[in-house]
C-alpha cells in the first residue's frame, strides 16, 4: 500500500520546508521526506537574497549605497572577482541576471513573497524586514555580507553603525581568531574602531568540545571554576573593553536561551552583545532549523527525515510521476502524490551528482545542461568564474523541470532551491533568496495541479 498525500516534497532545506509550506497554505496535504538532516544547521542563519552581480549587468556606481550606510564607509566591496556590488537591494539587481537565472524565471514579486513567508514563520527572532534594503553584516572570516534577514542576535553588529566594536575569541575555541576578524573588518573600511581579543573561557572543557557544548554551559549558567558561565565570561571580557559600546562573539552565545544569555551579558558589561555567524555546525543555523520545522508541525505538514528516495513510478502515459520510492528498513515504499517538488540541494547537498561522464539529476533523472566536454565544466582559476557552479534542472516559469528538448520532463513535478541552476548562488549572495522564492512558486504550483498513476524507475 502506498502512502498517500497530495504534494510531497523531497528535501528538506529552506527550500523544501518553504515549498512544503506554501503549499499547504493553499490548502493542499503535504508530505515532506528528507534523506538527511536538514543543510540549515551547516548555513551561518544569514538570509541573503541577492548581493552581488555578474561583469555583464549594469550597475550603477556603488558609493550612494554605501554612504547610506555610512556616510564615510567607502571601501566595503570584498574581492568579487568582476562581480559587482554590494548591492543596495537585491531587487536591483534582478531585471540585469541572465535569461536562466532563477529570479529571470519567478521575478522579483516571488523573492518578495518568499521573504514575507519567512518574515511571518521566524517572527521576532529576525530582521531586516521592515526595508528592502541589504544589510552588512560582518561573518566569523571578518567579511561583510550583504543580507536580507538577519538574526536578532547578530543585529547590534550591522556595519552601518558607528560605535566602537570589540571582537572577542576564546582560547579554546581555534576555529575563531577575534584579531583577524577585527583586521579583516579594518582593513574594508568599517566606519568605526574595532579591536580583537582572546580570552579564557571554558577552557577546562576538553580541546574537542562541540560549539553546542559551549552554548549548554552558558544556557545553564555553569559553575566554571569559582564563578557561574556568565559571570566568568564577562568578567574576561570587560578588561578589553575599552570604550567599546558593542562586543562581539563567536555565536555560541545560547541555544534554548540564546536571548537571556545575550541580555545578561551585556547588562553585566554595560555594552551591546551580538553575535558573529560561525562555520558548520552552525547554532545560527540550527536555532533557525528549530523554527522552520517548528513551522511546518504549525502548517500540518507531515515529515521525516533519514530515508532516501530511491526510484520513482510514473503513470501509464509516463507524463506523470504516480509515486517515489522511499527506502525504509530495507523495503521500497511507495509514496503516492498528485504533484511533486525536488528540493534536494545543488552539487554540496548531492541533489546533483556527477561522474567523469556526466552531470545528473539522482532521483528523477532530470536533464542537466551541461557542456559536452568535462574540462569545460571548470576554468583553471579557482577564485574564476566556474561553470559549474551553475549547474541544475532549467525549470520553466512554473518550476517544472524541462528536458533537451525543453518540453516539461513530468507536468506534476516541479522544482526549488539549490537544485535549479542557472545561479551562482555563493558569488552572488543569493542561496537563500534562490530557496524562498521558487520554493513558494513551486509549492503555489504543485498545490494547484492534480493527477494519475504506474511504471517504476531506479
Amino acid at each position: 500500500m502506498a502512502i498517500e498525500c497530495e504534494v510531497l516534497v523531497v528535501g528538506g532545506g529552506l527550500a523544501g520546508i518553504t515549498a512544503a509550506i506554501s503549499a499547504a497554505r493553499d490548502g493542499a496535504d503535504v508530505r515532506l521526506v528528507s534523506h538527511k538532516k536538514s543543510s540549515l544547521r551547516q548555513a551561518s542563519g544569514l538570509v541573503d537574497a541577492l548581493g552581488y552581480v555578474p561583469p555583464a549587468t549594469d550597475i550603477d556606481d556603488q558609493a550612494d549605497y554605501i554612504s547610506q550606510a555610512r556616510k564615510d564607509f567607502r571601501e566595503v566591496r570584498a574581492n568579487r572577482g568582476e562581480y559587482r556590488g554590494p548591492l543596495e537591494t537585491p531587487y536591483e539587481g534582478i531585471d540585469d541576471l541572465p535569461d536562466t537565472h532563477p529570479y529571470s524565471l519567478v521575478g522579483a514579486d516571488a523573492l518578495r513573497e518568499g521573504l514575507a513567508l519567512f518574515d511571518d514563520l521566524t517572527g521576532e527572532a529576525y530582521l531586516g524586514g521592515h526595508t528592502d534594503r541589504n544589510a552588512l553584516v560582518p561573518t566569523f572570516g571578518g567579511s561583510l555580507k550583504p543580507t536580507a534577514r538577519y538574526p536578532r542576535a547578530a543585529a547590534a553588529g550591522l556595519a552601518s553603525d558607528d560605535r566602537p566594536m570589540l571582537v572577542v575569541g576564546f582560547r579554546s575555541l581555534t576555529d575563531f581568531d577575534a584579531g583577524l576578524v577585527a583586521e579583516a573588518l579594518a582593513a574594508a573600511g568599517v566606519p568605526f574602531p574595532v579591536e580583537g581579543a582572546e580570552v579564557p573561557f571554558a577552557e577546562s572543557f576538553p580541546a574537542d568540545a562541540k560549539v553546542t557544548r559551549l552554548a549548554k554551559a552558558l544556557d545553564h549558567d555553569e559553575v566554571i571554576g569559582r564563578k557561574s558561565a556568565r559571570a566568568a565570561l564577562a568578567d574576561a571580557v570587560a578588561l578589553h573593553l575599552d570604550g567599546a559600546e558593542r562586543v562581539g562573539f563567536p555565536a555560541v552565545l545560547g541555544d534554548d536561551h540564546a536571548d537571556e544569555v545575550r541580555a545578561d551579558l551585556a547588562d553585566r558589561l554595560g555594552a551591546d552583545v551580538f553575535e558573529l555567524p560561525m562555520g558548520p555546525p552552525s547554532l545560527p543555523g540550527l536555532r533557525l532549523e528549530d523554527r522552520l520545522y517548528a513551522a511546518l508541525d504549525d502548517a500540518g505538514v507531515r515529515f521525516e527525515t533519514g530515508n532516501p528516495v530511491v526510484g520513482y513510478e510514473t503513470d501509464r502515459s509516463g507524463d506523470r510521476v504516480a509515486s517515489v520510492l522511499v527506502e525504509r528498513k530495507g523495503r521500497d515504499v511507495p509514496y503516492a502524490a498528485e504533484s511533486f517538488v525536488l528540493a534536494t540541494g545543488g552539487l554540496v547537498g548531492k541533489g546533483i551528482a556527477s561522474d567523469r561522464e556526466r552531470v545528473r539529476e539522482p532521483v528523477f533523472d532530470c536533464h542537466v545542461p551541461q557542456p559536452d566536454d568535462r574540462y569545460d565544466w571548470f576554468v583553471d582559476d579557482v577564485f574564476g568564474d566556474q561553470p559549474y557552479a551553475r549547474f541544475g534542472v532549467r525549470p520553466d516559469e512554473s518550476m517544472r523541470p524541462l528536458d533537451a528538448d525543453g518540453s516539461a520532463e513530468f507536468e506534476n513535478l516541479h522544482a526549488a532551491g539549490a537544485v535549479v541552476g542557472g545561479a551562482d548562488v555563493a558569488r552572488e549572495k543569493s542561496a537563500s533568496g534562490v530557496s524562498l522564492a521558487t520554493g513558494v512558486v513551486a509549492g503555489r504550483e504543485a498545490a494547484e495541479r492534480p493527477a494519475m498513476s504506474t511504471e517504476t524507475h531506479r
